[in-house]
């Protein structure tokens, strides 16, 4: 039974999730204590019961403490299983969060993974459903991961009530990903969207976006309205993303109430020029979220962030635990290169 300290550095959901999803993956039991501890309001949410509660599904575990509230949860997996499940968070919680626990097991099952999942879409402290669809994903399949994402349906705080669906296809073999140079900037791409709000928001947002980008020559940012039943509550967002020769990046922005459509643009542009100005290779919310995969892989990886976050010093520290590869940060001038060992000799 591996013991992890639920509190360590970020100690929020994302250490949890990891912890339980490369649990099922290794077949190694765990036990998460002090969960959430330092966290205003700590113990498990309810999104976090949805993703153990998914992930004990898809690897037939036997889980106790699984409430919200609890600050220890005991995992016990089993047979990794495929096919078709369905779970609601019942709030606003993120679906893209239950997600990334949901995800490494179902690349790890032994046939395909169907999953319907109901709650918040765009919603804070998580990534976008437009992020984790044109950027997390992509960097998945880079690497040798098949998933296919449907959006139903828009959820916001704080109800939820979106509804997305996506197909896994199993993993056999991760291939690592290795990227010391970003190349040329060939182009920039977005999604400016906002639901049940007037229409000319998403236009706004896209023009402050595009003016915060203008030393570069090729952006293009399609605007989405969802009226009615194409959401659930209002919200929007903006979600850039940079193509480059050997690297693609990505940033966003949420609308919230107070906040001006030409903010969210502006703060969406800023965070993807600060990532594009210092030459990364995988931008800061990226990283941390590709590390388990990539210590999967069949051999090293090395890639560079301008800045490491305290989610990627958390999975630098739990990932070790289970797979035994080591997670290392090098300075490289404004950069810093971020080392995936490969497996053991």
């Amino acid at each position: 039974m591996i013991e992890i300290d639920g509190s360590h550095g970020e100690g929020g959901g994302q250490l949890l999730r990891i912890a339980v999803a490369l649990s099922a993956v290794t077949h190694r039991p765990v036990t998460v204590n002090r969960i959430r501890e330092g966290r205003p309001n700590p113990g498990l949410a309810a999104q976090h019961v949805t993703a153990l509660h998914a992930v004990a599904e898809l690897a037939s575990a036997q889980v106790s403490g699984l409430e919200v509230g609890s600050s220890r949860v005991v995992f016990e997996p089993g047979e990794l299983r495929g096919g078709d499940h369905a779970f609601d968070v019942g709030t606003a919680g993120s679906v893209t969060l239950v997600l990334q626990a949901c995800l490494p097991v179902a690349f790890a099952a032994n046939e395909a993974t169907r999953l319907r999942i109901v709650g918040g879409t765009d919603v804070q402290w998580s990534p976008p459903l437009d992020y984790f669809a044109r950027v997390f994903l992509p960097l998945i399949r880079r690497v040798g991961g098949q998933a296919d994402l449907l959006s139903h349906r828009r959820g916001y705080y704080p109800r939820g009530g979106g509804e997305v669906e996506i197909v896994v296809q199993p993993t056999a073999v991760w291939s690592p990903l290795v990227i010391s140079d970003a190349g040329a900037v060939e182009h920039v791409r977005g999604i400016a969207h906002a639901s049940n709000l007037p229409a000319d928001i998403p236009r706004r947002m896209k023009q402050a976006a595009t003016r915060g980008l203008h030393g570069i020559s090729d952006v293009k940012i399609e605007e989405r309205v969802y009226p009615g039943e194409d959401a659930v509550g209002q919200g929007g967002a903006v979600v850039l993303w940079v193509e480059r020769e050997h690297a693609l990046l990505g940033a966003s922005a949420l609308a919230e109430r107070g906040k001006s459509s030409e903010r969210v643009g502006e703060e969406a542009a800023a965070a993807l020029e600060a990532e594009i100005h210092v030459n990364a290779t995988v931008d800061i919310h990226a990283a941390d979220q590709v590390v388990a995969y990539l210590a999967l892989a069949d051999r090293a990886s090395s890639f560079l962030v301008r800045e490491v976050s305290p989610h990627l010093r958390t999975m630098a520290w739990l990932i070790p635990q289970f797979l035994g590869r080591t997670i290392e940060f090098q300075s490289i001038g404004d950069l810093t290169r971020v080392k995936v060992s490969g497996p053991s000799a």
